[in-house]
């Protein structure tokens, strides 16, 4: 029998793995490069003498002794942090800012993914406008904020893109000869901007005729058949229809998603990296 105890790092890159079906994803969870985290799952399996992770070119998933044993490196990994944090005295805290165009419908597996890099970090999530958080950001009230790209900073890093389209309910018609109706968040909000200069630019008549304070209440403006919103179709309600083409509006730009924080380091600067990971991953899905 082989008593040489576990790789701890090994047991956290597998369960990244599992968690994020990636071995790219895992890579920038861990702040490892592909190649370390294919070596470090190798190692594991080598140690318990089986296969965790089945890999294709197009698919990774978990083996039936990787799903079993995954449970196990979760309670694994809890009860090691634990222990840390027993000796470590209080829990860190780590201020967050996120904006309501970014969070979407994956809020609770973002949250999830830190909290798992870190059951005893106290998170704080603050919803918002880019605008607000990075002026809140920059007033040293939140160590990190993750916003759509900002005309005139150029001090943050890009994680992702995506698209946005004009978007209503199904049953809903525009009349002929009258402005667009069109909901949207108030300014400061970026979209908001970008999509009235170019329905300005394209000389069409718009009115806003709901304002809301999230992308939900605009969600919903949308879905009573107010008007159109522009949205990325991560954010889409059920029942939601691209009218863009239809109505000849002009084309939305793919918009940059960026990250501006101030933790470097330790635990807190961990569980950014999770979180990072884990919302590439739900924007490329």
């Amino acid at each position: 029998m082989n008593d040489r105890p576990l790789d701890l790092d090994a047991v956290r890159t597998f369960v990244r793995i599992a968690e994020l079906g990636s071995f790219t994803r895992a890579a920038e969870a861990t702040s490892a490069t592909q190649s370390t985290v294919s070596l470090k799952l190798k190692r594991l399996e080598e140690r318990l003498g089986c296969k965790l992770i089945e890999r294709t070119p197009r698919y990774v998933h978990l083996s039936a002794q990787g799903a079993t044993f995954l449970e196990h490196a979760r309670e694994l990994l809890k009860k090691h942090d634990s222990a840390l944090a027993a000796l470590t005295g209080s829990r860190q805290r780590l201020t967050i800012g996120i904006s309501d165009h970014v969070a979407g419908p994956e809020l609770p597996l973002l949250i999830s993914r830190m909290n798992a890099q870190d059951r005893h970090l106290l998170i704080e999530i603050r919803i918002g406008s880019s605008g607000e958080l990075l002026k809140c950001y920059d007033r040293y009230e939140l160590d990190t904020v993750i916003v759509r790209l900002n005309d005139g900073r150029s001090d943050g890093r890009f994680l992702a893109e995506e698209k946005f389209g004009w978007y209503a309910a199904q049953g809903w018609q525009h009349h002929a000869n009258e402005p667009l109706p069109v909901a949207t968040m108030p300014e400061p909000c970026g979209v908001r901007i970008i999509a009235g200069k170019l329905l300005d630019e394209a000389s069409i008549a718009w009115k806003e005729v709901f304002s809301g304070g999230g992308v939900t209440a605009v969600s919903a403006a949308v879905m009573a058949e107010l008007g159109v919103a522009a949205l990325a179709r991560r954010m889409l309600p059920l029942g939601a229809v691209e009218v863009g083409s239809k109505l000849d509006l002009p084309e939305l730009p793919s918009l940059p998603i960026v990250l501006h924080t101030r933790v470097r380091e330790g635990r807190p600067s961990d569980a950014i990296t999770a979180l990072s990971a884990a919302l590439r991953s739900a924007v490329k899905n």
